[in-house]
């Protein structure tokens, strides 16, 4: 299959790009500077012929977000996705699948969230997750469009772990606030099996929650992290100090969302690792 991947040097990319190349697809690899093409050269090269396209272009979540920043994560997602859907609609062969990233941040923390859930929270992250999905679903018309709503994604090194587990193994680790939160978490290894699997079944459209069978919460996060390394959870962090460093930004780490993944499993898909302290134990012991 021929298949165009935004965003192919982020840290979820880079995992599907080799999973995608195992399966011997064959990739067109497209960076930040080839939005800068028009829009007749951008179809040209990296839309017009494709059999699918991949989105996962978009800033970084983690860092302080000031309004500058702010910007950029809203530049970085929807003017990219808006010139990508533009282009899917311009095409004279327009490929037959968009896949296009999500967050799970869009739901509140009040309920469990299937797909059919309009439990949207009421702040930035949320709004921008809406805006984006809404860009990508105007290329509806032209291909099945499916957007996967991400959670925390668990590989060793990256991501939350890549901040979350050297306090651990100082024997500092600590959960955030009361650890209540909820946390929709997926080991990076189910995540690119579920692009796969979305590619091969055309069936799935719409909304998907790409997230592990069984949420949980930032304690019981901590504490399987913490076996791990056979540190108990000790200290927590006060929830002011990190909207000192964070500003804005700690909403990802004091607010939460308890996502399912009805949609897939209903669908067929089996996920590998069903707990957290499995999805942990195969990233630090296997």
């Amino acid at each position: 299959m021929k298949i165009a991947l935004f965003g192919a040097s982020g840290f979820i990319g880079t995992h599907l790009k080799m999973a995608l190349r195992y399966h011997d697809h064959e990739l067109t690899l497209v960076t930040r500077d080839g939005f800068a093409k028009n829009d007749a050269a951008f179809c040209r090269d990296y839309i017009n012929g494709q059999d699918a396209v991949i989105n996962l272009s978009g800033a970084p979540l983690s860092g302080k977000w000031n309004e500058a920043y702010k910007k950029e994560l809203f530049d970085s997602r929807i003017n990219t996705t808006r010139k990508i859907a533009k282009a899917i609609l311009e095409a004279a062969e327009p490929p037959s699948c968009l896949i296009n990233a999500s967050g799970v941040g869009i739901y509140n923390d009040k309920t469990k969230h299937t797909e059919e859930s309009e439990g949207f929270a009421d702040n930035f992250l949320a709004r921008l997750c809406q805006s984006w999905e809404a860009e990508a679903l105007q290329a509806e018309s032209a291909c099945r469009v499916v957007i996967l709503r991400m959670g925390v994604v668990l590989a060793k090194d990256e991501g939350v772990l890549e901040k979350m587990a050297p306090p651990f193994k100082k024997g500092i680790g600590a959960q955030v606030g009361n650890g209540n939160q909820g946390v929709s978490w997926i080991h990076i290894d189910d995540l690119t099996e579920i692009f796969l699997f979305v590619l091969n079944h055309p069936e799935i459209t719409g909304i998907i929650n790409a997230v592990g069978e069984y949420p949980t919460d930032n304690y019981n996060l901590s504490a399987s992290l913490g076996k791990m390394f056979g540190q108990p959870v000790y200290f927590s962090i006060p929830k002011f100090l990190l909207k000192l460093i964070y500003g804005e930004g700690s909403m990802l780490l004091i607010e939460g969302q308890k996502a399912v993944p009805d949609k897939l499993l209903k669908s067929g898909f089996v996920f590998q690792y069903v707990s957290v302290d499995k999805a942990l134990f195969g990233i630090y012991k296997e």
